[in-house]
């Protein structure tokens, strides 16, 4: 077990990729703080892991309350006697075309994906240095943070280009404490967040969702929609021993959807 004895916090953990990691991260044998907007469904993963012989515990989380996020941070500090890693993977998207896209629209994507980063970021690195150092920060950005070139996406993709930054911008002002922070960029991935999507999408384009599924699928070299465990595998190598020397990376893990 590469995890065995590490705590790991993760939001967004009730559903889609962050459930898919929170479950990884507890067969890998760490504890798991599982944080949702949605309590009962982190509360369900948490009682999942528990179910298998793991440790964990949920809270509810609106990434973009700063006091929600430092009372769960206290909270888990307080139940597990400290933090080992925080995965920033609550998110959310809208979707349509650019001149159409309003205020809220803005507001919603770059408040929960961009200051949502920021907000846990920053909690977590105050305790990482309150300590003495050392931790580690994974984000969950996207494909569409490193390519603008996704349709009706326009205000989700600057949040996520704004994720990738800010993981880079981190990870070297917060080296000297020996703390970590890489990114993830997932492709078109099964989840009910995508299910949404290809269907706002199906409508712009006056199609339907099995066809706009097929466009992700054309537009991904190894053929395939992407799967939340193809996520959750990379999740557990920036968590663990074997990515001690990596950071300020933002992984492609989007079937080459996406190359660089």
């Amino acid at each position: 077990m590469r995890l065995k004895g590490i705590v790991i916090a993760i939001t967004g953990g009730g559903a889609g990729i962050g459930r898919a990691c929170a479950l990884a991260y507890a067969r890998e044998g760490a504890t798991v703080a599982i944080t949702d907007i949605n309590a009962d469904a982190a509360a369900a993963v948490a009682k999942e892991i528990v179910g298998n012989e793991g440790e964990a515990s949920s809270w509810p989380l609106d990434v973009v309350d700063r006091r929600s996020v430092d009372a769960v941070v206290e909270a888990t500090v307080a139940r597990f006697g400290r933090i080992d890693i925080w995965h920033n993977n609550a998110g959310v998207s809208t979707m349509n075309r650019f001149v159409d896209l309003t205020e809220r629209d803005w507001e919603l994507n770059m408040g929960v994906n961009a200051m949502g980063t920021f907000n846990c970021s920053q909690a977590v690195a105050r305790h990482f240095i309150a300590r003495g150092g050392g931790g580690r920060i994974i984000n969950t950005a996207s494909m569409a943070g490193k390519r603008g070139n996704a349709p009706y996406l326009a205000t989700y993709v600057a949040s996520k280009f704004a994720v990738v930054g800010l993981t880079q911008a981190m990870a070297a002002e917060l080296a000297p404490y020996d703390v970590l922070v890489n990114s993830i960029c997932p492709g078109y991935v099964a989840t009910a967040m995508q299910d949404r999507e290809a269907e706002w999408e199906a409508n712009l384009r006056g199609t339907s969702p099995e066809a706009v599924r097929s466009l992700y699928i054309a537009d991904t070299p190894l053929h395939r929609l992407q799967l939340a465990e193809d996520v959750a595998g990379v999740a557990v190598f920036l968590a663990s021993p074997d990515s001690a020397f990596v950071t300020g990376e933002s992984i492609n893990v989007n079937g080459g959807a996406f190359m660089e």
